[in-house]
């Protein structure tokens, strides 16, 4: 049995990063993964991939509280996460630069940035489409340098706890297909997003999330009712936000039979409005409630008519002008799509010709995964991109269960919305805030592996089960989630999905497989539970459209008219100052209420901040 005093579960952006600062503070630490090439940081990206930091360049003035209130302005955010990662962004960002990461920056220094979605400033910046896949590789490198101790190939089943918190990891070898187990005094999942629950889903295939995990240990989850939908491509996957839609492609439908059709007329019922909208789907990329009767969103909408309930399949295709046009009058515009096809100077011929002259790097990515968009129309659906939800933090990223702690997407520290590109700064700072509270942690491992519950894994593992298919009941519950419980809720029909996702649990070992896949299939019974019971909750305590997501009401029908599938109400038993928290109770889930954790003063003078900076370190 391996001890550490540290285990970083992810090899991710965030996790290399915590590794790479615990390693540089001397603490004893190793990094657990699946496979160091897996996971949403390196396997994903945009037409610009932005990461959101204070201002660093140019006139406009900016600062620390300006951040942090921009941060903690969308709802359900807590006020001192806020303030950290407004506070630690220029450190964290900083750090990146230090390593390589090419993100540009003016012969002065001055890292001049653009204005990104709920960004009052121009806070963003971009070291292009792999912004993300950048950041990994350069904080890879350099966990390298500093000789961090890498366990690949093997998948965390469990994180093992006593009453004084974390105590170590059940995991499975992924190519023995035994069980091990690994003693330590400190876990950090940096584990992503829970993507495997969507089978609609713009996470690259290889990454799956682990979200159970914290839930199971006894951490709770908060704001699960909060992702973030918007169309990407299917295979690959990919977000066709910004110049890919704003070049006007045709969006199309085929049936079974390959019948096509251009279905935003029957939306719009006018070419020119119809091709408004969809380009102002490259500006408003995120599928969103507010715009979802008369915006942008209704797009969104459309295609998951056409392929959730309509059953087909749907398409961009650059290679002609939508609805017949020989030549679009470009004239005939709403004025900002006008504008900006103007200035770009792409007021000319076919989607594809526009693309190559305003992003010829857009079609290459795809060529670069074996999709030929200049021959070929390329798959698209509405599909989960981000949780802005997770396992609930406090200021330092450690859960309510001592010694666990989480950091990146699979930290619950975005509320409502959040600024594009917050999600990486996030997770670099909760790097820097969990590494710095392990560094001054008193636990000690303790090599109580608890018998019961690593005998609890054995026998999943051992299970020789002639059940159903553990691989096809994942994939049940994944389509269920993306079918009801996704941009579009019904209650009816979560509560339904809910119910199996806990007999599911209940019957675990029964399924038949391997052990890899008994063990998915309970991460995301776990996690469809805890998602869909506080997906229900929401819709009877608060029960309006917010966000990313909309319930329907109870004749709700996106068949016949999309303003039936509203429940149009003004208000709610809670509001956005408030959080919603899951726990797991046995094979269900308890919610709870509290109100967000405010911003926390400010200093009041440096005297007083640097005679307690000496005292605590």
């Amino acid at each position: 049995m391996r001890e550490f005093n540290t285990i970083v579960v992810g090899t991710g952006a965030a996790g290399y990063a915590t590794a790479c600062r615990l390693k540089e503070k001397g603490v004893d630490v190793a990094i657990v993964t699946e496979g160091v090439m897996c996971g949403t940081s390196r396997n994903t990206g945009s037409d610009k991939q932005t990461y959101y930091k204070l201002g660093m360049g140019g006139s406009a003035k900016d600062s620390v509280r300006e951040m942090a209130h921009d941060l903690f302005a969308p709802g359900a955010v807590d006020g001192d996460t806020a303030l950290c990662e407004a506070a630690c962004s220029a450190r964290a960002f900083s750090y990146l630069c230090e390593l390589g990461v090419p993100f540009p920056h003016t012969e002065y220094g001055e890292y001049v940035g653009y204005k990104t979605d709920h960004d009052p400033y121009a806070r963003a910046t971009s070291a292009g489409p792999l912004t993300s896949k950048f950041m990994t590789e350069a904080l890879s490198r350099r966990a390298d340098q500093l000789d961090v101790t890498i366990l690949n190939g093997l998948y965390v089943t469990r994180v093992l706890t006593d009453e004084n918190g974390v105590v170590g990891l059940s995991c499975l070898n992924l190519k023995t297909r035994q069980m091990e187990t690994v003693s330590c005094a400190h876990v950090v999942l940096a584990t992503g997003g829970p993507a495997g629950i969507y089978s609609n889903s713009v996470y690259p295939i290889c990454h799956n999330g682990a979200s159970g995990l914290a839930v199971s240990a006894g951490a709770s989850m908060q704001n699960l009712t909060e992702w973030q939908y918007g169309l990407a491509s299917i295979a690959p996957r990919w977000n066709v936000s910004g110049t890919y839609v704003q070049v006007l492609p045709r969006l199309i439908s085929v049936d079974d039979d390959g019948v096509e059709r251009e279905f935003l007329l029957e939306v719009f019922g006018d070419v020119y409005t119809a091709l408004s909208m969809l380009f102002l789907k490259g500006y408003q990329w995120p599928f969103d409630s507010k715009r979802a009767i008369t915006g942008s969103s209704v797009i969104d909408l459309a295609v998951y008519r056409e392929t959730v309930l309509r059953g087909r399949r749907v398409f961009l295709d650059y290679r002609t002008n939508p609805f017949g046009l020989d030549s679009i009058d470009f004239d005939r515009l709403d004025e900002e799509a006008r504008a900006y096809l103007v200035a770009a100077d792409a007021c000319f011929g076919t989607p594809i010709e526009r693309l190559a002259h305003m992003n010829q790097p857009a079609i290459e990515l795809y060529s670069s995964k074996g999709v030929d968009i200049t021959k070929e129309p390329l798959e698209i659906a509405l599909c989960a991109q981000h949780c802005n939800g997770g396992v609930a933090v406090d200021a330092n990223w450690q859960t309510a269960v001592a010694g666990l702690y989480a950091v990146g997407e699979v930290a619950g520290t975005h509320g409502v919305a959040r600024p594009g590109g917050s999600a990486l700064n996030s997770g670099q700072v909760g790097a820097l805030r969990a590494s710095a509270h392990i560094a001054k942690s008193k636990r000690t491992v303790s090599g109580n592996l608890l018998a019961e519950q690593v005998a609890d894994e054995e026998r999943i593992c051992s299970a020789n089960a002639e059940g159903q298919d553990a691989k096809s009941v994942r994939a049940e519950l994944s389509r269920g989630m993306s079918a009801v419980a996704g941009p579009i809720r019904n209650k009816d029909e979560m509560l339904k999905l809910c119910e199996k996702a806990k007999d599911v649990l209940a019957n675990v070992s029964s399924y038949s497989g391997n052990p890899e896949a008994r063990f998915r299939l309970r991460d995301t019974a776990v996690t469809v539970i805890c998602v869909t019971t506080a997906m229900l909750n929401y819709a009877d305590v608060v029960g309006i459209s917010r966000g990313s997501a909309i319930y329907t009401d109870k004749n709700g029908d996106l068949r016949d008219g999309m303003e039936d599938i509203f429940r149009h109400k003004s208000g709610g038993g809670v509001s956005a100052d408030k959080i919603q928290e899951v726990s797991l109770n046995g094979g269900s889930a308890d919610v709870s209420w509290r109100s967000v954790r405010p911003i926390p003063g400010e200093a009041v003078s440096f005297e007083t901040v640097w005679r307690e900076y000496r005292e605590n370190n």
